[in-house]
This record gives structure tokens, sequence and C-alpha cells, in this order.
């Protein structure tokens, strides 16, 4: 589970950012295509922030769909995966323009 690796990071992240002060809530901004899993890292959020000054925090995730940008018409297409063909055109060749991103929001103390 490459998540807990990944929690880990957030949270280190976040403790160095809040430079000392307690952390009550974290918003993180992950995209559908980013092949991570949202529950795993709620489970792993809380195992990582015990005994810290995040434990007790909440975590909010953003889950942002994914988007590709047709090479050929220049058409914005919806992509449940990270690949696809143009909804417009057809097109096997689109840019992935939205939908990998794994984004640090916000953090309340």
């Amino acid at each position: 589970m490459h998540e807990l690796g990944i929690t880990r990071n957030i949270v280190a992240i976040v403790l160095e950012e809040a430079k000392g002060r307690k952390v009550k809530r974290v918003t993180l901004e992950v995209g559908k295509l980013s092949a991570i899993i949202p529950q795993s890292i709620h489970f792993c959020f809380d195992i990582c922030c015990k005994q810290t000054l995040l434990e007790g925090a909440i975590l909010e995730i953003i889950e942002t769909q994914g988007i590709g940008k047709c090479l050929q018409c220049k058409t914005e297409t919806s992509l449940a995966q990270p690949y696809g063909k143009c909804s417009y055109c057809g097109s096997f060749e689109l840019e992935i323009i939205q939908g990998q991103e794994l984004k640090i929001k916000e953090m309340e103390l």
C-alpha cells in the first residue's frame, strides 16, 4: 500500500509548515487519475498523526475529475482512466490536464 508512504510525507510537510502549532484540519486535493485511494489515505492519516501536533485533526479529501485535452481538435474530454478517446472527434491522442494531482490544498491551525 503506497498510500502509507504518501500519507507519512503529507504529515511531515504539514508539520513542517505548522511550525509547532496544533493542526485542526487538513484538506487534500486528489485526482481520480492519480492511482491514490482516498479511503486508504484516510485510514493511514490517523495512524501517521498519532503523538504529533496533527493528532485529532480532520482530514478532508476533495477528488478532482480526470480531464484530457484532445491534441487533434483541442476539445476537453472527461476521463475515468489515464487514457481514453476524444468525445468529439474520437482521437486517442489526449493530453491529461487534470486528475493526476495530489496537493495539500489548505490546513487549519
